[in-house]
């Protein structure tokens, strides 16, 4: 017989939570479980009426991640069945990397899987995950077959759940640098060292789309690997330049331009003071992309994070030649789509442009959002226009 899980109460605000689909209830909203471990718990409201199987984090403020129903064994058994559900989701994508679990995107919270060929890269990103961890990795084990899998458990994330931060290899071998199809093109992700799981998966249908805008001069800022420099580059005879301020990650862009015969321009420097200086001058181009880090990392950044998006957006707005676009995107989840469009309005105004908004994008298919938890959708980008 299983062992019984420890009993977690669950306030009426934290139950009006769940019952609303959000699988998160924040410590304030929990009844004293002062010495509980990490790990499994079932939950209970006021009355005593089972709410369902949850992932305990004890130092963490989102001290519950709901994970299934009453009733509902959570085991070995039930990861597997679950990732391989995540996994059966993305079938017919014909990139060699993407993802396989998206965390609660998927109904798997604080567990992330990217597939890079024939190897896997996983994060476990809360204490209460940590706790079961075996059962987690014989899920991956199993439902991909990996021929090894990466931990990228150095995200800081894991401070916050008083996890130790660093990067391990779980099974079998893993690469410093692996090469995956994107399209027609062969790029290169480094799952070791590299931004999140090793490349910006989340941005494969984004990619795609800037190769098919016309255009002959394109600059992609914070291009990192070229994602989207190297896709303008396919597309036709253009003259590309992309800036980052990585000396490592534009060697791996222009590794990657090379692989697939491409002409692609690389220039390290800091995006805010070349966009400034080049405001200034009068070279002008068809394509801009700007595509930067996470400015807000949490609500007391918020003000600087929109001031600082605000002025990018406003330079590159300047840069645009007539009739030209740019694609603008923000990673920060903690910047609202009402904020980032306000922004871009506000933006647009002070640089005097006038700029049609074609197309509103997100992440891709395989970074799927739920609509009750806003937090999987953290990545908002917006298609501008050109029109004086």
């Amino acid at each position: 017989m299983p062992t019984a899980l420890p009993r977690v109460g669950v306030q009426p605000k934290g139950v009006g939570r769940l019952r609303s689909g959000h699988p998160w209830v924040y410590r304030s909203d929990l009844d004293d479980t002062d010495g509980l471990e990490a790990g499994l718990v079932a939950l209970a409201d006021g009355r005593g009426k089972p709410l369902g199987t949850a992932l305990y984090s004890p130092a963490s403020e989102i001290r519950v991640r709901w994970l299934a129903p009453p009733g509902e064994t959570v085991d070995g058994a039930w990861w597997t069945h679950r990732l391989r559900a995540a996994f059966g989701r993305r079938a017919g994508i014909a990139d060699s990397a993407y993802r396989v679990a998206h965390a609660e995107g998927d109904g798997l919270p604080s567990l992330v899987v990217d597939r890079y060929d024939r190897w896997a890269v996983a994060q476990l990103l809360s204490a209460g995950l940590e706790a079961v961890r075996g059962q987690v990795l014989d899920a991956i084990r199993e439902v991909l077959a990996p021929q090894g899998l990466l931990l990228r458990n150095d995200s800081a994330v894991r401070e916050r759940e008083r996890l130790p931060r660093g990067v391990e290899l779980a099974f079998g071998e893993v690469p410093e640098r692996i090469a995956y199809t994107e399209g027609t093109l062969r790029l290169e992700a480094a799952p070791w060292t590299g931004q999140k799981t090793g490349a910006f998966l989340d941005q494969r249908e984004n990619h795609a789309l800037l190769g098919r805008l016309p255009g002959r001069r394109c600059l992609d800022v914070f291009c990192y690997h070229g994602g989207f420099g190297l896709q303008l580059a396919a597309s036709g005879s253009r003259d590309v330049l992309g800036i980052d301020s990585s000396a490592e990650a534009l060697r791996i862009c222009a590794a990657n331009a090379e692989r697939n015969g491409l002409a692609l321009r690389t220039l390290e420097a800091n995006a805010f003071d070349w966009l400034r200086e080049a405001a200034r001058g009068p070279e002008r181009y068809d394509v801009v992309v700007l595509d930067p880090p996470a400015f807000a990392k949490d609500k007391a950044s918020l003000p600087r994070a929109i001031a600082g998006y605000k002025e990018l957006n406003l330079r590159a707005m300047k840069l645009l030649a007539s009739g030209g676009w740019l694609f603008t995107a923000s990673c920060s989840y903690h910047v609202h789509r009402g904020d980032f469009f306000a922004m871009l309005g506000e933006a647009a105004t002070d640089s005097g442009r006038r700029l049609q908004l074609t197309e509103i994008r997100g992440a891709a298919a395989d970074h799927p959002e739920l609509v009750t938890v806003p937090e999987t959708g953290y990545l908002k980008a917006a298609l501008l226009r050109a029109i004086d």
